[in-house]
């Protein structure tokens, strides 16, 4: 028995522009959203022909949950030090962190709990921060230790120096991370 969907076969610029304008995206910003270039945008906008392909299915999904957009809108910056984990090209966990007052604030975007940095813990010390560090570069107790800090230009061992340097990718999985300062 084949399955029948809802999903139009076409949308048209009017839809995209209700949708677009729902959301109070600017052209730019709607077309890095769905993942296609600002001139698409444009001749889906400013055409009458009709539209095919993923857009269709993405632009009855807008319409019905038009929050959608929010859950994969990364929040803004708010303290000295943000890392981004990843795995492959998909964020799935934003960290910010203020070392001074030793305070971690994080956003996952993703239920996956094997992907998030901190798993099932929402509200991480900044204890759990610096473990997770530690696991995303080589122990400290790695033999020729120095010889790896002085091949990094790392003076001693010091996680965030070291995860800096190598980006947290470790042999055998496909996380990395992105920091910001």
């Amino acid at each position: 028995m084949t399955k029948e969907y809802i999903t139009p076969q076409y949308t048209n610029s009017k839809e995209i522009k209700y949708v677009r304008s729902m959301l109070n995206l600017t052209q730019r910003e709607f077309a890095d959203f769905v993942g296609v270039s600002k001139p698409t945008v444009e001749r889906w906008e400013s055409g009458d022909e009709k539209i095919s392909g993923p857009i269709v299915l993405l632009i009855e999904i807008l319409k019905r949950n038009p929050d959608i957009e929010m859950d994969y809108t990364v929040s803004p910056k708010t303290t000295p030090i943000r890392l981004k984990y990843y795995y492959r090209d998909m964020l799935c966990t934003v960290i910010d962190v203020n070392e001074i007052e030793q305070r971690v604030y994080i956003k996952n975007y993703t239920d996956n709990l094997l992907l998030r940095a901190f798993g099932r813990n929402e509200h991480p010390t900044f204890a759990d921060y610096e473990e997770f560090l530690e696991t995303r570069c080589f122990p400290r107790t790695r033999d020729k230790m120095k010889l790896i800090l002085k091949e990094y230009d790392i003076p001693f061992y010091d996680p965030f120096l070291i995860v800096e340097k190598t980006g947290g990718r470790m042999e055998d999985d496909d996380f990395h991370i992105i920091i910001e300062r």
